[in-house]
């Protein structure tokens, strides 16, 4: 029988009281990044607020599944980090309590919400595109006068097409005016060219006036009784002023959802599958149908032998061809050339279309895959989700809203990077659906398996302290030494021996000193080739810290501020690059590595030799420092 004990339930409560405080934050920065696409579907439309209210309702439910992932991310971060800062995680691994069975209780959770997630997914979040689409298609036919576009033809007017060269927003004017009005046949068009106007919307928002300044209007007259006739008569007017009244109804109504509904996005799981097959049968009948328009065509060569082609190509040789075109006339060959030409160029215009209406069908059957991995890929993550954040909240130990924030949105712009561009290759047929719809749950579960493994194995891989002292080493940066009195001291430093031991320093750095040139430029080859240490600056190094160790439980405040003099020497960056052999010798190998290695050990080398003057220097200080302290003794 499963148990559930109070360290399940104190989890349990501060991962629920940081997650729903996440979800709210992700869903508002979600629903905002939405919101920028469609403001201008929006702004000075004169909407209701109960319009505005189902917008951002249906906008909620449809990116609740992608807020889910995000949310688990940052609050499964944050309660371990937590817990891992006020050293909670210590107390509950010293209890014998390891860290997967610290997580079971949240992932428990973590699949109810995936599960929910899905649910989202597959039954509330189609109807919710649904009427999301259906109202945002109605809010774009909502006062149209602000959104003709400039330098471009604007359609959204019915039987009307409008192109404005510059349009005034203040007064609402609109200038260079150019429209094409469609009356009914193609013979009954109208073109009216105007200099400025206005386009206004009458009170019961069922039609809109347009003003006109200055303007020509041409416009077919076809007749009953010319009918038949080549020539069709047409009217000119130039008028100063002219309003026109153009049907349309600006007001708010729902629009046609035949279209939203075949959207991928608005069907469930069982659906997508039933309509897959319908739309596989309908592809497969327009390539049928296709096939068989091609084979009945004039241009069809049926399947041949090779013994036939032989004796088609003896027969039609281009001698033949040629002494045929010859014996036409002149006006033969301009209309056999022309007639060639104009099949060649149908031909490729049908097969263009064709192809692009393949191509089409074929875009709707991807994007019915693509959607039908998506519901079940999405779900997934939020399990993904949870077994990268917790892990690196126990790894780091850093609680708040500080570093947990950006890890999640660097994780997060990881996944959207390759979820959307594994979705864009996948829908213009590059890679393969199932790869494009995987590639970001392939490259993050590899990491979570990592995260959970070395977070179970209390691994320091994200210490940073260890890549910051690791960083300074390879750059040479180096801390100062900081003694600080002590409180209590047990045994006094031994000045006389320690003086004498700093003056036995002082004269091995001069013998040291006269051995080894330091100002000298290194042997490329001894350095990366051949083996070697410097034993004795090591040596000399160990007396002077033990001296100084000694000399830390002065009481004198002249003592303790000179051995603060003392810099932290590198006994072994000024010999070679690195303590192993084979490392030395592919740096070397590899000249512009070896450059910045040559260049920073000859740097060690004379920072060695400040070092060793800094340190004459502060033992003669200090065994000065000494006398005086002695003499003042006796």
């Amino acid at each position: 029988m499963l148990r559930i004990k109070k360290l399940d339930i104190f989890i349990a409560k501060q991962f629920a009281l940081l997650f729903f405080g996440a979800f709210f934050i992700c869903q508002f920065v979600l629903m905002m990044q939405f919101l920028w696409r469609y403001v201008d579907e929006l702004i000075g439309k004169g909407l209701s607020l109960e319009i505005l209210a189902q917008f951002f309702w249906y906008m909620g439910l449809m990116l609740m599944p992608q807020a889910f992932p995000l949310a688990i991310l940052l609050s499964s971060l944050i309660t371990f980090g937590n817990m891992g800062e006020s050293s909670e995680l210590t107390a509950i691994k010293a209890a014998g309590i390891s860290l997967m069975q610290a997580f079971r209780p949240l992932i428990v959770i973590v699949v109810c919400i995936a599960l929910s997630s899905f649910y989202f997914q597959n039954v509330v979040g189609p109807e919710a595109n649904k009427s999301f689409g259906q109202l945002l298609l109605s809010m774009k036919q909502k006062s149209p006068e602000l959104e003709i576009p400039e330098g471009i033809f604007y359609d959204g007017i019915p039987n009307c097409n409008l192109y404005v060269q510059k349009k005034d927003l203040k007064t609402g004017m609109l200038y260079g005016i150019m429209i094409y009005k469609m009356n009914g046949s193609y013979e009954d068009q109208a073109i009216i060219l105007a200099d400025s106007g206005m386009l206004q919307s009458t009170a019961e928002k069922k039609h809109l006036v347009l003003t006109l300044h200055s303007g020509e209007w041409f416009e077919n007259m076809p007749s009953q009784s010319m009918a038949g006739s080549a020539s069709i008569p047409y009217r000119r007017e130039t008028f100063s002023h002219k309003r026109i009244v153009l049907d349309f109804d600006g007001g708010f109504s729902m629009a046609d959802v035949t279209g939203i509904s075949a959207d991928a996005r608005s069907k469930s799981i069982m659906k997508i599958f039933h309509d897959m097959d319908s739309i596989r049968n309908f592809n497969d009948s327009v390539g049928y149908a296709y096939y068989k328009n091609a084979k009945a065509s004039t241009y069809y060569l049926p399947t041949i032998t090779a013994k036939d082609s032989a004796q088609i190509a003896k027969r039609a040789t281009k001698t033949d061809i040629d002494s045929c075109f010859i014996r036409l006339t002149d006006s033969k060959k301009l209309e056999a050339v022309k007639t060639a030409l104009a099949n060649v160029q149908s031909m490729k215009m049908d097969i263009e279309m064709k192809g692009s209406y393949t191509d089409m069908l074929d875009r709707n059957m991807r994007l019915h895959q693509l959607e039908a991995f998506y519901k079940f890929t999405l779900s997934f993550c939020c399990i993904l989700f949870f077994f990268i954040g917790a892990p690196l909240g126990a790894i780091i130990r850093k609680g708040g809203l500080g570093v947990p924030v950006i890890i999640s949105v660097l994780v997060f712009i990881i996944y959207y990077i390759f979820d959307n561009s594994g979705f864009r290759m996948a829908r213009s047929n590059i890679w393969t659906v199932w790869f494009g719809r995987l590639i970001s749950t392939m490259v993050l579960a590899p990491i979570a398996i990592f995260f959970t493994y070395k977070s179970n194995k209390d691994s320091t891989v994200f210490n940073f302290d260890l890549y910051k002292n690791a960083l300074f080493a390879m750059l040479g940066i180096r801390s100062k030494r900081h003694i600080m009195k002590k409180e209590v001291i047990i045994n006094d430093p031994e000045y006389l021996t320690d003086a004498e031991r700093l003056g036995q320093i002082n004269r091995d750095i001069t013998e040291y000193s006269q051995q080894h040139n330091l100002m000298k430029a290194p042997n490329p080859i001894k350095v990366f080739f051949r083996p070697g240490d410097d034993r004795r600056i090591r040596e000399i190094n160990e007396e002077l810290e033990e001296v100084i160790e000694d000399l830390s439980n002065t009481k004198d405040k002249a003592v303790l501020t000179l051995i603060n003099h003392y810099p932290i020497m590198a006994t072994h960056a000024h010999t070679r690059p690195f303590r192993q052999k084979w490392l030395n010798v592919i740096t070397g190998l590899l000249l512009p590595i070896g450059i910045f290695f040559y260049l920073r050990m000859w740097r060690f080398r004379l920072r060695l030799l400040r070092d060793l003057r800094s340190v004459k220097a502060t033992n003669d200080s200090i065994i000065s420092r000494i006398g005086e302290m002695t003499t003042a003794a006796r």
